[in-house]
């Protein structure tokens, strides 16, 4: 079974010719990493929990155009740029988003974002089975 790419204008646009929002392989769908830029393509301003509702209401659209949602979720992996600082702020968010039960998760600091003025991104894997 071919793979198949989602693109949904409810969240960001991907980067032409550098990645898809997401791509089904049979059951799983594989997000590429969002930040929290609306769907306009502007950074969040404030707090890095402001910019994390963003980060997950744009993998929910994208999930959605995959015909999955939150609940699909199996596995989040989270980047920070500066874990030490935000680790609960995120955790706070994360907690009032993701339904039960929650996914396998990583979440790792990293030294830099590839989007200008982020500070967190998160990629999911979803399953339908």
């Amino acid at each position: 079974m071919p793979a198949e790419y989602t693109l949904t204008k409810d969240a960001p646009a991907p980067l032409p010719g550098i990645y898809s929002q997401a791509v089904r392989a049979g059951n799983y769908v594989y997000t590429s990493g969002s930040v929290g830029m609306t769907k306009e393509g502007q950074m969040v301003p404030g707090t890095v929990q402001d910019r994390t509702r963003q980060v997950i209401q744009n993998l929910e659209a994208v999930l959605k155009g995959s015909g999955m949602s939150l609940k699909n979720v199996v596995k989040a992996n989270i980047y920070l740029s500066n874990l030490s600082k935000d680790f609960n702020a995120v955790n706070e968010v994360y907690k009032e988003m993701m339904p039960e039960p929650k996914p396998a998760r990583t979440c790792v600091g990293v030294a830099e974002l590839p989007a200008g003025g982020t500070d967190v991104e998160i990629e999911f894997v979803a399953y339908d089975g």
